[in-house]
């Protein structure tokens, strides 16, 4: 299939609008292929902005993007206009350390983390480190920007920190060296069978914010986002005229929004509002909090007028 002129205006404009962008399967909440998930994985890494589209949706980009970039397959990163490579070559770039100038990132410096093995983790750990079929496996640990925690085996690379505890080597990339000071990785027993966990104090948590401290944020008139988790029924019988019921748009304009954006998440009595926060925390957010006793103790402690239900 040939490249059309509207086409190609298409993705130059698109090029010329997004310093970053990524031309994938899925959106970076929801990849749609492995390749996709990865560099989507390395991206978040960095920090840096960048903006995604998912061919997908868009079948004439699907198709022109590869004759436009004369690159067979996808996902496509283009930094500042320029085609910089497909899954293989930004996995390569990032392992090697080539990726921070492009994405405008300062390297961060090289630590050395602090890691934690049990004694089961440690011997499992050996155990599997012995079982990779090679000397140029090595075990590696990984902590993406939202704190998530992978276990792999795979060749060393420059960007690699060696880290050794238990007996156990363990490299850790330099992105994720930070994240990983102070863990502790544990073997437990689950409903699968038994499995690694990784405990890191790092990680930030729901924040618990009193009705009083509330009312002095929304007071104050400071940025932040009041978000209802409640049921669209029990909205309409009672609410916060600042809160905004988290609905499929809302949540999907929340998602645009940078990581530091304060979330503040409000529900009847707070339970629902910490599992929507967890889940926020996950999708790389680090300012949330959750208002305990919800919007009853609102009603009870600030504003008679709420109604109670």
């Amino acid at each position: 299939m040939s490249l059309d002129d509207a086409t190609r205006q298409k993705i130059t404009d698109l090029i010329a609008e997004n310093r970053v962008l990524l031309f994938m399967k899925g959106d970076r909440s929801a990849p749609q292929c492995g390749f996709s998930a990865r560099v989507i994985e390395i991206l978040e890494g960095y920090g840096a902005p960048y903006e995604t589209l998912d061919v997908l949706s868009n079948p004439d980009v699907r198709e022109g993007i590869k004759d436009y970039s004369s690159w067979p397959t996808i996902p496509q990163l283009y930094v500042g206009g320029e085609f910089i490579g497909g899954c293989d070559i930004i996995t390569e770039m990032h392992g090697a350390g080539e990726l921070f100038e492009p994405l405008g990132v300062e390297p961060p410096p090289a630590i050395n983390p602090e890691i934690h093995l049990t004694t089961e983790a440690a011997e499992a750990l050996g155990q599997a480190v012995a079982q990779s079929g090679g000397p140029d496996q090595h075990l590696h640990l990984s902590i993406s920007q939202n704190f998530q925690s992978t276990l792999s085996m795979a060749p060393q690379s420059p960007m690699d920190v060696v880290v050794e505890t238990s007996g156990v080597t363990l490299m850790v990339d330099r992105l994720s060296a930070a994240r990983a000071n102070g863990v502790t990785i544990s073997l437990v027993e689950t409903q699968d069978g038994r499995g690694f966990k990784v405990d890191n104090p790092n990680a930030p948590q729901v924040q618990t914010m009193s009705v009083q401290a509330l009312k002095e944020l929304i007071d104050s008139g400071g940025p932040f986002e009041l978000l209802d988790v409640r049921t669209p029924e029990e909205y309409e019988t009672a609410r916060l005229e600042q809160a905004q019921l988290v609905d499929q748009r809302l949540f999907e304009r929340l998602q645009t929004l940078p990581r530091d954006t304060r979330l503040v998440f409000i529900c009847h009595h707070g339970p629902r509002g910490v599992q929507a926060g967890e889940q926020f925390l996950s999708m790389g957010f680090t300012d949330v909090h959750n208002v305990t006793g919800g919007l009853h103790a609102w009603s009870q402690e600030i504003d008679p007028s709420v109604p109670q239900y």
